[in-house]
């Protein structure tokens, strides 16, 4: 059963939902779509430039110009002027209702993991685990097999950049090693709050 009560800011609101979208999207995840207008406030005519406007800022990301997924949206509200009017000017301004939504909602950010396997011999593993200590690696299992050790980590795949040439450095060229996608993850907060500074400061640059 759906609900009909939803939050905004510090005010609770009761919708009356006239129908329900549910879009998967290309990139991932789905957006669900609820038309909650009442009293003719938006014409139905310009609901798909609505869902529009919020598809386009959710494939490029009001956070950090990553996409967002799994997004539930209420349309409950809204002007039109009987000549200003038209679907370039509902899409413009739901992509920028939309993210000022988005971000007064507190989104976390999300990163892929990979479970990665090391082959090492035993005179490196003291390099190695501290090298994935130093890249938010997780250590999952440890054995040996044939004279060498192996190593089971779960690692961002963010920090996964150079790591070859690192293994490679730590143990002499005698390591390797293999990586498989496992999850999304949410990022640290402060890792969160970096990838905010960087993709605003990104933004006044392009300004």
């Amino acid at each position: 059963m759906e609900p009909d009560t939803y939050k905004f800011g510090n005010q609770e609101y009761k919708m009356n939902i006239k129908d329900k979208q549910e879009i998967p999207m290309e990139w991932g995840g789905m957006l669900v779509v609820y038309n909650c207008i009442v009293g003719g406030a938006i014409d139905a005519r310009f609901i798909p430039a609505i869902v529009k406007g919020i598809m386009d800022r959710m494939e490029q990301g009001p956070l950090t110009g990553s996409y967002a997924r799994d997004v539930r949206v209420c349309i409950y509200d809204g002007k039109m002027h009987p000549v200003d009017s038209n679907e370039i000017s509902f899409r413009l301004a739901a992509r920028n209702a939309f993210s000022t939504a988005f971000r007064d909602a507190n989104p976390k950010v999300l990163e892929p993991v990979y479970d990665v396997e090391i082959l090492l011999p035993g005179d490196c593993m003291g390099g190695v685990q501290s090298d994935l200590q130093g890249r938010r690696g997780i250590m999952m299992d440890m054995s040996s097999a044939n004279g060498m050790e192996r190593v089971k980590a779960r690692i961002p795949l963010k920090e996964m950049s150079s790591y070859s040439t690192s293994l490679s450095s730590i143990s002499g060229g005698r390591a390797s090693f293999s990586m498989k996608f496992s999850s999304y993850e949410l990022v640290p907060a402060d890792v969160q709050a970096q990838l905010l500074k960087e993709y605003e400061e990104s933004k006044q640059d392009e300004d």
